[in-house]
């Protein structure tokens, strides 16, 4: 219990705090609703929580609010155990991941939470662990910025309009002023869905070709995005833009099969029996799909486009001649 309140007020000030730290702001009759308080409540508890170090700033007026702002000190965290376990399996995966300079600072933040996580979590998170095998030897992917990827993931959150400069496959850099929907990781790639009010309309950017993303201060309502929802849009979206001709193979395992081990939608795999299906499908490059293919341990054949047949002959052959043999 908090020192100096009742069990009663304890309960309601962790539930106060659980809000303020799952969402940027409130305003006085939301946090009244949820608590069940009334104004004269939520402004003593806020004082309360105020006391006990947590930094949080009220705004006057009809649009006013209560939002946590960064502090001179890192206040406690309030997480269930939901939360708890998918931060410490987030933070294991991170110490490999793809935002640069992240791995050795995961691996401080792990031993922290996981000292003080009951049994409990702490078996559930090496169940995890234990079950899970990480994938070695793919080839790596752009590193992104750990500091712009918190800007996006704030502007996303509080529906805040962003600046930026953007750098396309050509390297032309232009300025963007964007209203930011959400954030989809994609292996180890990163991508911004967002509404580029310059050129009124949606848009997806790579993350790693985002430069010094700067928040406006400006609030923008919340828009329909035309997909179900982000990961969506950016799926559909890259489709669009790929230039190279689709690839066709028959691979010899079920649907099923194909689609949870080559990372597929049901809609680029058609199933010919209980053992055999045919893949359809358009990747960011021949050569990256021949490298997957490869990897699955699959008898498969190619069907079109020739290319890829070529670019699968020249992987064989420099793998043939790295083991040495003729």
């Amino acid at each position: 219990m908090l020192e100096g309140v009742s069990d009663t007020t304890s309960g309601r000030l962790l539930r106060l705090l659980s809000l303020l730290q799952a969402r940027g702001e409130w305003s006085g009759p939301e946090l009244r609703e949820r608590l069940g308080v009334s104004a004269r409540t939520v402004r003593r508890d806020v004082e309360r929580l105020r006391d006990l170090g947590y930094p949080v700033h009220a705004a006057l007026g009809a649009t006013g609010g209560y939002r946590l702002e960064a502090g001179t000190a890192m206040p406690p965290l309030l997480l269930d155990d939901e939360e708890a376990v998918a931060i410490a399996v987030g933070l294991r995966g991170a110490a490999g991941g793809a935002v640069a300079g992240i791995e050795e600072t995961s691996v401080r933040a792990l031993a922290k939470l996981e000292q003080v996580l009951p049994d409990r979590l702490r078996r559930r998170v090496n169940a995890l662990h234990a079950a899970t095998t990480p994938l070695t030897g793919a080839p790596a992917g752009p590193a992104v910025d750990p500091a712009a990827l918190s800007v996006l993931a704030v502007a996303c959150r509080d529906r805040e309009r962003l600046r930026f400069g953007y750098r396309d496959r050509d390297d032309t850099e232009t300025g963007r002023l964007v209203e930011p929907y959400g954030l989809v990781s994609a292996g180890r790639r990163w991508y911004l869905v967002a509404w580029d009010v310059g050129r009124g309309d949606w848009r997806t950017f790579r993350v790693d070709r985002i430069g010094d993303p700067r928040p406006t201060g400006v609030r923008c309502p919340p828009r329909e995005l035309p997909a179900a929802d982000a990961a969506a849009f950016v799926t559909r979206s890259l489709a669009g833009s790929r230039p190279v001709r689709p690839a066709v193979l028959t691979v010899h395992a079920s649907a099923e099969e194909l689609i949870d081990r080559f990372r597929v939608t049901g809609a680029e795999v058609e199933p010919v029996d209980d053992r055999t299906c045919t893949l359809r499908t358009a990747p960011d490059s021949l050569e990256w799909t021949a490298l997957r293919i490869a990897f699955l341990d699959l008898d498969f054949e190619v069907r079109e486009p020739p290319e890829l047949a070529e670019h699968l002959a020249e992987v064989g052959r420099r793998l043939l001649r790295a083991a040495g043999r003729r």
